[in-house]
């Protein structure tokens, strides 16, 4: 994959486990990693409880090994990396964050609209 779309993969993570850990009341705090990717180094600043950090970091570094040059999305991975307990818990923040943050932009359309 580009340095673009692993950039890109990796904010999405980051904004959906700091919308999971927020929304959640967990004890955040600020955590970061760097990382090489393609000839180019990345520094990426969390606010998260230090569960998630531990969970975003697997996620990054399964990242960083996918061996597809077009990612597809996990769950349709034909050589899946994550291992079954992780996946599970990936998707479960996945899945709340995403309907969290979907509902926002929903109410964000009413405000603007009224």
């Amino acid at each position: 994959m580009t340095a673009e779309k692993f950039h890109s993969e990796v904010m999405t993570l980051k904004r959906f486990f700091e919308t999971y850990c927020i929304s959640n009341g967990h004890k955040c705090a600020n955590h970061y990693i760097v990382v090489d990717y393609k000839e180019k180094k990345y520094r990426f600043d969390f606010n998260l409880c230090d569960e998630s950090f531990e969970l975003i970091t697997y996620a990054i570094e399964r990242l960083l090994e996918c061996p597809h040059e077009i990612k597809p999305k996990c769950r349709y991975c034909p050589t899946p990396c994550y291992d079954k307990s992780r996946y599970k818990e990936v998707a479960k923040i996945m899945k709340y964050s995403g309907i969290k943050l979907g509902l926002s932009k929903i109410k964000q359309l009413f405000t603007i609209s009224h």
